[in-house]
């Protein structure tokens, strides 16, 4: 994610890092036009197995990895400039921002699309890492220890019930529950640690130490970057604008889930 998603770089940016995530943007974008398509028009995708489904993990993977990644860009570079103490309130700050977005998801589903309701969607999940990986960021190889930790807890409860939503957030549901976005910490908050591995491994302090041409002004290039700079409005407005869009060539059902 960007600097108002997940800490950000400020400064220069890579532009490698945000074409990356400007390409998961558009991943994210053709999943839930098939998403849409199936749950709101009926056509049948099957986007809960096989190519759709790889698709959804494929681009939450990459959008996760990139908020380590970019957490550790932002750490390196403001912890020059800032004290312990303000740093600390920086990350808390900008994770409590994003669990408001994603409170104001959670608002929204519960008003128009009731059967699915949002409750810990990604940036639910987000916000509560970013304070989380705050401790992490002065950490190295320890992080991707903890990467395959949480991906391993995350593997051993699969499929686990209980009878109360309060574990929900860990990554136990109660039973019957259903979402149509929910991202517990484990596994997710692996692929975070695994970001963070991999952004002081590729960019210690916050330099790339690997050789690169400079592509940021290549035509698509250039459009992927700018979309990766501002996922995190892509990523509130997109739907909406699918559905509009999707509604009014009559792909969907304008009654369907209060359309």
């Amino acid at each position: 994610m960007p600097e108002n998603m997940a800490g950000g770089a400020g400064g220069d940016r890579y532009w490698e890092v945000d074409g990356v995530r400007g390409t998961a943007i558009l991943m994210m974008i053709a999943f839930h036009v098939a998403y849409d398509l199936d749950h709101f028009g009926g056509a049948r995708l099957a986007v809960d197995r096989g190519f759709w489904w790889a698709l959804a993990r494929l681009t939450a993977f990459l959008f996760l990895l990139l908020v380590g990644v970019s957490l550790t860009l932002s750490y390196a570079r403001a912890s020059s400039r800032l004290s312990p103490g303000a740093l600390r309130q920086k990350y808390v700050r900008r994770g409590l921002t994003l669990f408001f977005w994603g409170l104001l998801v959670t608002a929204v589903t519960w008003m128009v699309v009731p059967e699915g309701v949002i409750v810990f969607g990604v940036l639910h999940f987000i916000g509560v890492a970013v304070i989380l990986a705050y401790p992490l960021l002065r950490c190295h190889r320890a992080n991707l220890v903890l990467a395959i930790a949480c991906m391993a807890v995350g593997a051993g409860l699969e499929g686990v019930t209980t009878d109360t939503p309060l574990l929900l957030w860990l990554g136990i549901p109660p039973e019957g529950f259903y979402t149509f976005d929910y991202f517990p910490l484990f596994p997710w908050f692996g692929v975070v640690c695994l970001g963070l591995f991999v952004g002081t491994m590729l960019y210690p302090r916050g330099r790339r130490v690997f050789a690169l041409p400079d592509w940021s002004r290549v035509h698509g290039v250039r459009e992927l970057a700018y979309l990766g700079r501002h996922s995190l409005a892509i990523y509130l407005l997109h739907q909406p604008v699918l559905v509009a869009l999707l509604w009014m060539a009559g792909a969907i059902d304008p009654g369907f889930y209060g359309f």
